[in-house]
This record gives C-alpha cells, sequence and structure tokens, in this order.
C-alpha cells in the first residue's frame, strides 16, 4: 500500500517538475521570477504602461521565497521579456496578516522562527531597487508587534491593508488575484 502511494506520488509530481524545467530566469531578476517564453495569441503592446498591485497574507515557511513577491518579480520579468520598457512597469506589493513576517529584519525575522533566516529579505532588497513599492499592514505588524525598526530597508508601513490597497488602486492600480 505504501509503495502503491510513493509510486502515485511520483506520477504525480513528475509532470509537474518537467513543466517547471522550461522556466528560465528573467532579464531582470535572475535569482527569483523564473518565468517561461510562451508564443501568445494576445501579444502585448511594447508602450504599454503597468501600474499593478499585488496583495497576500499568506504567510511562507522559514527558508523559503514569499509567492507573493515572486509574482511581482515573475510579472517584471515576463513584461520586459515581452519588450515592455522596465520604466513602464510600476508594480506595488501590501502584505499583511501572518506575510508580514517575510518583511522584518533578520534579527526580528530570526527571534520568531527559531533563529532561521528570512529567504525573502534578498528578494525584498532587489524589488526596491527596480522600484517596487512595498507595503506592510499598520494593523497586522502592530498585532505581531512589529515595528518600523524591524521591517527590512525600504519596506514602508501602511495604516492597513485595506487603505493601501484603496489609495493605489485610485493612483491607478489594479489588483492581481495571482
Amino acid at each position: 500500500m505504501a509503495l502503491l502511494a510513493c509510486a502515485a506520488l511520483v506520477t504525480v509530481a513528475t509532470p509537474a517538475a518537467a513543466q517547471m524545467s522550461a522556466f528560465h530566469p528573467g532579464p531582470v531578476f535572475k535569482d527569483f521570477g523564473k518565468i517561461a517564453t510562451v508564443d501568445p495569441d494576445m501579444p502585448v503592446p511594447k508602450d504599454t504602461v503597468f501600474k499593478v498591485l499585488f496583495d497576500s497574507h499568506q504567510a511562507t515557511d522559514p527558508g523559503k521565497l514569499n509567492r507573493t513577491l515572486e509574482s511581482a518579480a515573475r510579472f517584471i520579468n515576463l513584461q520586459v521579456e515581452a519588450g515592455v520598457p522596465e520604466e513602464n512597469i510600476h508594480i506595488a506589493v501590501v502584505l499583511h496578516g501572518p506575510a508580514g513576517m517575510d518583511l522584518t529584519n533578520a534579527k526580528f525575522y530570526a527571534a520568531h522562527h527559531d533563529g532561521k533566516t528570512n529567504a525573502s529579505a534578498d528578494a525584498v532588497a532587489q524589488l526596491i531597487a527596480h522600484g517596487v513599492r512595498i507595503f506592510i499592514c499598520g494593523q497586522s505588524a502592530t498585532a505581531m508587534e512589529i515595528t518600523k525598526a524591524d521591517l527590512l530597508p525600504g519596506v514602508k508601513m501602511a495604516l492597513s491593508a485595506m487603505t493601501a490597497d484603496a489609495l493605489l488602486q485610485q493612483e491607478g492600480y489594479t489588483l492581481n488575484p495571482f
């Protein structure tokens, strides 16, 4: 019975692993945000200007990159590979609830994760260096006793995730559901 279950897992895992082999580093972020080259039936006009908001409360296991940060990098890599100039891509990330921990500095993160390293810290730094605006929900931060001093450099505190989302949408950002 256990052998049968293992065989089923291998069968399910193999196609997923094979699918991921088609992905490669993107033109902007090489270490994360991998993409697949596609011949789309809906081409992206080269002069498109994107203003996209990524919002999540999903925490990440210690040692893993936050999936929302990965998605933001993937979005940028996809558009640049499609020919959209990076300066036409404006991204904001709002993390709240448990996901806020992925925006904390080494000392705070380690104190709350048995001494482990925040695997999202480098991605946060790279995203911010490329103009991505990253916010933590102030209400969630307060609930988790996260202060501004506990945040990674460049991460901003919002009054709340709801407020940040509303203000960013008023600035023309569209909410990406992925």
